[in-house]
């Protein structure tokens, strides 16, 4: 197999990328790491329309709109592993009549009656237009990948018209938040809802429009709020949204602010008089909304994420990206989203990425060789050249909590994997198998405590070692095999 990358590629992707160590038990090293200044440049993929991203234990998870089933999630230890992250399915449950438009989806973490869960909420429908409800789905477990089942009709028996559900916790209550109309959404104007919520599936009681196109600047287009999404900071709570047409440039984001006590009361919502996030010509950048929020991996800094084009006779379809970038606060509390910066400006990676670093995997029993991949094949060599090849992150397993994979510094989305028991550097496909494959549980070294082996995830019977320098998995049985199954981590 021939590697024809070009090497200057490599040494970008290298500059770039950061080791995002493993949670839970597993320890990892950072003797000898090598770090660099990181940036990235907005967008962060070709396609991806209503993006909703957050930072979770080491991972960045980020979705968008699918217009149609799966529903995928892309993860990455860092901003620019996310412009290689493959978008893994992880619902798929569509059934003929909430399987077309498949819009907006976000996903948060609630603690519901089935304790903390993570739920994804999306629009769709029959095609037509009157159809689009918001739906709901949960995960099993604490894994944003899933696997995730479907809740319901997050409306229960309300013949409610909505599209791109979001939730808030104010007060120790949730609310949906949502874009709805009073009827039948021909002839009306989508507006802001909000309603409280019994569980993360199920709205009670009555909704709260608090929020309709009325501003010049709400209605380019089309008279439009849509796209809510809640911020909190020091106590106070806004809700930001998405005005005028999503076909025209002038798409841009409002700002609700909570200034009552009682949320359900259309009252207690102050509107700002003037867009908060809108299009710059000298930026080449249009119609930017429908956004959501997170915070940098050490909580230090506040992101937004939100879609836009770059032209501006581009429209409501798979031209818009997403992009990302980090707000301020006014002295009076309320956010200062910016202008939307132009693509290709270079950014700084969010704080707390190990920025540029990477851990190299000594042999025990050869220790002047270590892990390199040569041509997609894994083995161990003495002078690694170029050295990048025998550079990798150690960042959370792909199969889950628990487990590692070795990330290749210089291939962002390839990963040490066995296949017939041989390892080999691959570029990750997003299935269930290739997770498993390439997973593994860090142990103490069966030849020395104070190092490292490693158990793969699928055959736990079975470690990575060396075999006349090529790397496999193998039962271990023997004291040469102990010994060849053993790394040092540096």
């Amino acid at each position: 197999m021939s590697d024809t990358r070009p090497r200057r590629l490599q040494f970008a992707a290298n500059v770039l990328l950061a080791l995002m160590v493993a949670l839970g038990t597993i320890v990892v090293s950072s003797t000898g790491a090598q770090a660099q200044t990181a940036t990235f440049t907005n967008p962060l993929n070709s396609s991806g329309a209503d993006p909703w991203m957050t930072y979770y234990q080491g991972n960045y998870y980020l979705m968008s709109t699918p217009y149609a089933g799966p529903i995928t999630m892309r993860r990455a230890a860092t901003v620019a592993g996310l412009k290689n992250a493959a978008a893994v399915p992880v619902f798929s449950d569509f059934p003929a009549g909430r399987d077309r438009n498949v819009w907006a989806p976000e996903f948060h973490f609630l603690n519901g009656p089935n304790g903390w869960r993570w739920y994804i909420y999306y629009s769709a429908g029959n095609g037509d237009i009157e159809g689009q409800r918001v739906h709901v789905a949960e995960s099993a477990g604490t894994d944003p990948m899933g696997p995730y089942t479907y809740k319901g009709m997050v409306f229960g028996a309300n013949d409610w018209w909505g599209i791109d559900g979001s939730v808030v916790t104010i007060g120790g209550q949730l609310y949906f938040t949502w874009s709805g109309v009073p009827g039948r959404w021909t002839g009306n104007d989508p507006s802001i809802y909000i309603v409280a919520m019994g569980n993360p599936w199920t709205v009670t009681g009555a909704r709260t429009q608090i929020s309709t196109p009325q501003h010049d600047w709400e209605v380019q287009g089309t008279p439009m709020n849509e796209g809510p999404a809640a911020l909190q900071h020091g106590g106070d709570t806004f809700i930001t949204y998405s005005a005028s047409a999503c076909q025209g440039p002038d798409y841009k984001l409002g700002l609700l602010e909570l200034t009552g006590t009682n949320p359900l009361s259309a009252s207690a919502w102050t509107k700002h008089p003037e867009p908060v996030f809108e299009r710059d010509d000298a930026a080449g950048v249009y119609g930017p909304g429908h956004n959501g929020f997170f915070t940098s991996p050490d909580g230090t800094e506040n992101w937004i994420v939100y879609h836009a084009n770059t032209s501006p006779t581009q429209g409501c379809g798979g031209t818009r990206t997403t992009r990302i970038q980090e707000f301020t606060w006014n002295a009076d509390g309320t956010p200062n989203f910016g202008t939307p910066v132009s693509v290709g400006t270079v950014l700084p990676v969010p704080s707390g990425e190990t920025v540029g670093a990477f851990n190299r995997l000594q042999s025990f029993n050869f220790p002047d060789r270590y892990i390199r991949h040569a041509n997609f094949d894994v083995r161990i060599d003495p002078s690694v050249t170029p050295a990048q090849d025998g550079q990798f992150r150690i960042v959370r397993g792909l199969a889950g909590t628990g487990t590692v994979s070795f990330e290749s510094v210089n291939y962002p989305g390839h990963y040490l994997r066995h296949s017939n028991y041989d390892l080999a550097l691959a570029p990750n496909n997003g299935t269930a198998l290739f997770a498993a494959d390439a997973s593994f549980r860090q142990v103490a070294g069966l030849a020395d405590a104070t190092a490292a082996s490693f158990q793969s995830y699928n055959h736990p019977d079975r470690y990575l070692r060396h075999y006349d320098y090529a790397l496999r998995l193998d039962t271990v049985t023997t004291a040469t095999a102990r010994a060849d199954a053993t790394f040092r981590i540096l």
